[in-house]
């Protein structure tokens, strides 16, 4: 079984602009480091990503379980491990 082939796609560049000229100078992956650099992505499982809309409100979750994770437990009585 043979792939299709794509149909061609018309060109839309205008005339007066060389790809020739501008492709030249160009450096691949120029900025690629400094990208990486500045970016943390985190892969959610689907049922967690079904409960937040964005990255902000995931944002936010996680800074709430930071704060609660800062309030000192209270020992309740009866609590105390024998050892």
């Amino acid at each position: 079984m043979k792939k299709e082939n794509k149909p061609c796609l018309e060109d839309e560049l205008r005339p007066e602009y060389d790809l020739k000229s501008l492709l030249k100078s160009g450096i691949r992956g120029k900025y690629a480091h400094r990208f990486q650099k500045g970016t943390n992505i985190v892969i959610l499982d689907p049922d967690v990503a079904k409960v937040f809309p964005n990255g902000e409100a995931v944002n936010e979750a996680l800074r709430l379980v930071i704060q609660l994770r800062k309030i000192p437990k209270i020992k309740q009585p009866g609590s105390a491990r024998l050892g």
